[in-house]
Order: C-alpha cells, then structure tokens, then sequence
C-alpha cells in the first residue's frame, strides 16, 4: 500500500486519459480512492473508468472537459458536485507544450499554452477551494515543471506556463493554509509520456534525453504517496532539481557550463 489516507476519498485528475494522468488514477484506484477523471476524450475515459471500477471495484467516473473552456470548466464541476459529491483531491494535470524559439511560436499557441497551462488549472483550482475551506480539508496538486524552476532555448512559452503555476501555488499555499487544505507543486523533468508528440514530432529531443527521461509510474508514485500530507514540492530528477538551484544562486555560470546541454532542443 502506497498511501492509505486516500482509500475512500475522491480524487478528480485533469488530463486523465493517458500518460501521467492514467498513471496517476490507476496508482489511486489501487489504493481504494473513488475517481473523477476530466479530458476532452470521452471515449478513453469510458474506457478508462470501466477497467478501473472492473479490477479495482471502486468508483470511477469520466467527465469530458476541455480546460482551455473556463465556462465548460464551471458547468462540469457544478455537475460533479451535484452527482459524485465531494472531492478531496484536485490533481491539476492537464497541460501541454510546443518547443520553439519565442520569435518563431504562433499566436494560437503562446495563447493555447497559457489557456490550458495557467488559466484551465487556475479555474479548475477555483472551483474546489470553497467546498475544502468549507470542509477544512482538501489537497491541491499542481502539475507544474523543472522548466518552472530553470527555463531553457526554445521553451520560452511554454516555461513561462510554469513558473506561472509555480507562483500561483506559492501564493495559494499560504492562502489555504489557515484553511486546513493543502498544495503541492509537482516539478518533473521531462517524462516519457505523449506529451512529446506535439511539444517535439520529430523525435530528436527524446532521443537525445535516452535514459534521463522519467518513467511516467515512478512519478505517479510519487505524487499519490503524498496525497492528503502537507507536502510542499515534488521535484524529479533530484539532479535535474539542484541545477535549478545552483541557477538561482549563480545563473551566469549554470547558463555558461549548461549551454550545450540547454540547446539540445
């Protein structure tokens, strides 16, 4: 058993259909926690649900929801609280990234990015604090990124996303503390998920990542073992993580012995 504080509790997880948050749901599901799970895909997460509730024989719900839709964002958390009751952990996953220089990235997606990345996981956020305030009880789980910590060539947007998440989660901690509800930034490195299929088609990142990218269990490990417990960060690799710090402390020279590595992209 992973973490025994969630069995029976409700998770909800943004972006569930696959990858980290499939990961994410099947670690919850196997330790007795009922699901909410939200994506534009409806299909997989019917499918998705049915196997969880099949093996695990706990609830399990998919709701179609495209984050970039604040007002969408509002109809369908109005819906879960009316049908599934209350949820005692948000975990904020949804996201995506395009790698390219900040002179050649399109309006639609430095505006798609943020839409998603930053606005979706502040409304989603939104709609659950008042019910855990209320309860004084609850956990926040921001999916954020080392590109929060330590941006790097042909990231610039999409790093921007994050420190933005960052910065949001530092201030809500503080916020919700008095209030008995927690959060949790989450800062991995690059993950072998799909997210490459649109952040880098051509492979050639991924590729030149070879055993430094993260397996996508190891992390979803991570992130259920503290659900419920007053945990401030989540950051993988740890190696990865203390280059950001030296970064704070000596950016000209982190920038100088990193570059071949940062333009990698």
């Amino acid at each position: 058993m992973i973490n025994e504080r969630i069995k029976g509790k409700t998770v909800a997880i943004t972006g569930a259909s696959g990858g980290l948050g499939e990961q994410i749901a099947y670690l919850c599901a196997q330790n007795g926690a009922d699901l909410i799970l939200l994506a534009r895909n409806i299909e997989k997460l019917n499918q998705l649900s049915t196997r969880i509730r099949d093996q695990y024989g706990v609830k399990c719900k998919g709701f179609e929801l495209d984050v970039s839709k604040p007002e969408q964002i509002s109809q369908v958390f109005k819906r879960i609280y009316e049908t599934e009751g209350e949820i005692d952990v948000l975990v904020n996953n949804a996201g995506y990234g395009i790698f390219s220089n900040a002179i050649d990235i399109n309006f639609a997606d430095l505006e798609g990015m943020f839409a998603v990345n930053v606005i979706g996981l502040i409304t989603c956020t939104r709609e659950v604090i008042p019910y855990m305030c209320k309860r004084k009880s609850g956990h926040i789980i921001n999916i954020a990124s080392q590109a929060g910590k330590l941006a790097t060539p042909k990231s610039s947007v999409y790093a921007a996303t994050k420190h933005a998440v960052l910065g949001f989660s530092n201030s809500l901690r503080m916020e919700l503390s008095e209030h008995g509800v927690f959060v949790t930034a989450v800062n991995p490195g690059p993950i072998h998920t799909d997210f490459f299929q649109k952040a880098d088609p051509e492979g050639s990142y991924l590729k030149k990542l070879g055993q430094f990218i993260l397996d996508p269990k190891k992390v979803a490990r991570n992130i259920v073992s503290v659900m419920l417990k007053n945990h401030r960060e989540i950051n993988m690799p740890r190696w990865m993580n203390w280059t950001a710090t030296l970064h704070t402390i000596a950016p000209r020279t982190v920038e100088s012995l990193g570059r071949k590595a940062f333009f990698k992209k």
